[in-house]
């Protein structure tokens, strides 16, 4: 089953474009989990346990457990596992940004696919097709490439306007859409921060399925971006939510109120497909 048929699948299951970012700052996670052997993977599974018959995908963010040095990648492989075990039809996502040239990438391969047996990475399209190319031969794996990002400062090189007139997001959007994406393995990152751009970006990309971090916490519009993401079968986004779900309350019931913010972002979606 390829990335794509596994998202369509539970999409319908669940009737949902949730994704939960697993960015787990173990100074976050509640007081009483603290003290506990496993604490991160302990509170991931908390979330995972009452979330996920609301979502459609998980997105562990690397950076958050790499801080923790082997303890934080071995909570992050037990996610990992956890998911793929438990849940098996939920889609995985590494976030993890890589992208390096291509004998390197090899190992970022082994890591995020066969190691974490993640379905889907994200990816900096900076070094090209060719650095990528570990990546992108993977057909049953997503390749998902950074093509506007949510943060402030995205436009210092994303907006730059070629001598041709077009901007380097759009020229990106294009790369992926008519030339990277052959085996039908490829997404784009696109942050719901920008949701005109979102929309411009559809335009280009026809179906494809985006990721679009940046509602909750970052403040994303998420009227704004159902209506200028959806693809022409009303779905084709994967609309992720991290703080603003997983810390929602620190308190001994946190998974519980966690669960009561997905579904209100489900519900939300929905109200605009």
């Amino acid at each position: 089953m390829t990335f794509q048929e596994k998202l369509d699948v539970i999409v319908k299951k669940n009737k949902s474009l949730v994704c939960v970012g697993l960015d787990t700052d173990v100074n976050k996670i509640p007081e009483q989990l603290k003290t506990k052997e496993n604490a991160v993977f302990e509170f991931n599974k908390a979330i995972i346990d009452a979330t996920h018959d609301l979502v459609c995908a998980y997105k562990p963010n690397s950076a958050f457990y790499e801080a923790n040095g082997d303890e934080g990648i071995r909570q992050l492989k037990m996610t990992f596992d956890y998911i793929n075990k438990t849940y098996p039809e939920i889609i995985t996502i590494l976030d993890a940004k890589r992208a390096d040239i291509g004998n390197t990438n090899n190992g970022y391969v082994k890591y995020a696919f066969d190691w974490l047996n993640a379905d889907g990475i994200t990816l900096h399209p900076y070094l090209g097709s060719e650095a990528l190319k570990p990546f992108l031969e993977r057909v049953d794996k997503a390749s998902i490439i950074l093509c506007r990002t949510s943060n402030k400062g995205a436009g210092e090189f994303q907006d730059i306007v070629s001598k041709k007139g077009e901007t380097m997001y759009k020229i990106v959007a294009k790369k992926v859409a008519e030339d990277w994406n052959k085996l039908g393995n490829c997404m784009m990152v696109i942050g719901a921060t920008y949701p005109e751009e979102l929309a411009e970006v559809r335009k280009i990309a026809s179906d494809m399925t985006f990721l679009v971090p940046g509602v909750g916490a970052q403040g994303g519009d998420v009227e704004k971006i159902v209506k200028a993401g959806l693809n022409s079968k009303g779905a084709g986004i994967i609309i992720n939510s991290s703080r603003g779900i997983i810390f929602a309350s620190s308190g001994a019931y946190f998974a519980e109120v966690a669960r009561r913010e997905a579904i209100k972002l489900k519900e939300e979606i929905n109200k605009y497909r």
